[in-house]
């Protein structure tokens, strides 16, 4: 039997119309609610805008990721001492920077800014998981359009990594148990485009996934 995730990611909150249902759904099951941010795309509902933001995170009881884009992942990634974003109330941040993966100096730069913020960082990978325990490393070749990869790489001993790309109510056991994890063994599971209906979080399906995961 392989170890069952610490936790799901859904990622994509919306409107704050959600929020009761959040809070019923994180009561039951071990879940962390991903916020995409990029304030120049403020007609795209995956990127709520700063009012939005506020709302979820002023909801006691419920774990978030910021999962930052645009120009503000860049500076992250590439002049860390420069990039000003508000994280707080974000328990840790994903920084999608490039879709061609992280050089050592991005790393660097991502770890450097986490420190300075108090804050734990992500970074994706598309291949082998990396050794670096700095950070949290994503498993990720979907990128937001609900890609399956070939193939789950397997975990590493160190850091704390996490698997996308595909992942819905459809597959989310049939994941679980590819990815087969030792017993003992942390890992998450992450999805987005799986779990929308006409391009709205949908908390029926997360519900869905939660079920076939944990039961």
């Amino acid at each position: 039997m392989p170890a069952l995730p610490a936790f799901i990611a859904f990622t994509g909150l919306d409107t704050p119309d959600l929020i009761p249902g959040l809070i019923r759904l994180s009561q039951r099951y071990p879940i962390e609610w991903g916020i995409l941010i990029d304030d120049t795309r403020k007609d795209d509902p995956l990127f709520p805008d700063a009012a939005a933001r506020q709302r979820f995170l002023e909801t006691p009881g419920l774990r978030f990721a910021a999962h930052v884009c645009g120009q503000a992942a860049h500076e992250i990634a590439n002049a860390p001492d420069a990039a000003c974003i508000d994280l707080s109330g974000f328990q840790r941040v994903q920084v999608n920077h490039s879709f061609a993966g992280s050089t050592a100096a991005q790393i660097e730069h991502t770890v450097r800014f986490g420190r300075r913020n108090g804050i734990r960082m992500l970074l994706q990978c598309s291949e082998t998981f990396p050794e670096d325990s700095r950070l949290d490393w994503l498993f990720d070749t979907s990128f937001g359009t609900g890609q399956a990869p070939a193939r789950w790489p397997a975990l590493p001993n160190g850091p704390f990594c996490g698997f996308s790309g595909g992942i819905g109510p459809h597959n989310a056991a049939e994941v679980v148990r590819a990815i087969n994890a030792p017993k003992g063994r942390l890992y998450w599971i992450d999805m987005e485009s799986r779990i929308r209906t006409d391009g709205w979080l949908d908390l029926i399906k997360c519900e869905r996934v939660c079920r076939e995961v944990y039961g």
